[in-house]
């Protein structure tokens, strides 16, 4: 994943999520990322918005769909 600007990239989208406890559904990503501050929140929550709506274990699994996100 050679994404990187505008939110695209795994620790921009982490940094939104730090503090998240897992599991946890893709709502509640979605309403944890909204609480970020800065430029790129609206493009993480539009890459959130994409991953499918299921129950996350951990990050990885995040960024696991996250990387299939075009």
């Amino acid at each position: 994943m050679a994404r990187g600007v505008g939110g695209h990239g795994p620790a921009n989208i982490m940094k939104h999520l730090k503090g998240l406890d897992f599991p946890a559904s893709k709502s509640k990503l979605l309403s944890f990322a909204k609480r970020g501050e800065g430029p790129d929140t609206e493009d993480v929550l539009n890459i959130l918005q994409q991953i499918p709506d299921k129950n996350y274990n951990s990050p990885a699994d995040v960024m696991k769909e996250v990387g299939h996100v075009e």
